[in-house]
C-alpha cells in the first residue's frame, strides 16, 4: 500500500517537473532542486517520512533563505540540520553522488 502511495507521489512530482517546471525559468536556490529532493526523499524513506522531508524542504525555500547544497540526509531525522541531532550532517560544499547513478535535472 505504501509503495503505491510513494509511486503516485513520485509520478506527481515528475508530472510537475515536465509540465510546470519545464515551462518556467530556473529559480531554485538549492541544489538539488526541491522537486529532485522530493523524489530522492520519497524513494529513500517512503511516502510518509520522505513526504515530511519534502514538505520541510519546501518550507525552507523562501525569499530570505541562503540556499546552497542541501542533500537528503543519509539517516532519517526531521532535525538533521541541528547540531544536537544524532543524524546531524554538516553543510556540504559539493553535492553527494546520486545513489542510483541517475542524472539530476
Amino acid at each position: 500500500m505504501t509503495a503505491s502511495i510513494k509511486a503516485v507521489l513520485v509520478r506527481g512530482v515528475r508530472w510537475y517537473q515536465r509540465h510546470i517546471s519545464a515551462n518556467t525559468p530556473p529559480c531554485c536556490k538549492y541544489y538539488p532542486t526541491c522537486s529532485n529532493y522530493a523524489i530522492e526523499a520519497l524513494e529513500r524513506y517512503g511516502a510518509f517520512k520522505g513526504g515530511l522531508l519534502a514538505v520541510l524542504r519546501l518550507l525552507r525555500c523562501r525569499p530570505w533563505s541562503r540556499g546552497g547544497i542541501d542533500d537528503v540526509p543519509q539517516r532519517y531525522s526531521l532535525f538533521y540540520r541541528f547540531s544536537w541531532s544524532k543524524a546531524h550532517e554538516e553543510p556540504r560544499l559539493t553535492p553527494l553522488a546520486t545513489t542510483k547513478g541517475e542524472a539530476r535535472r
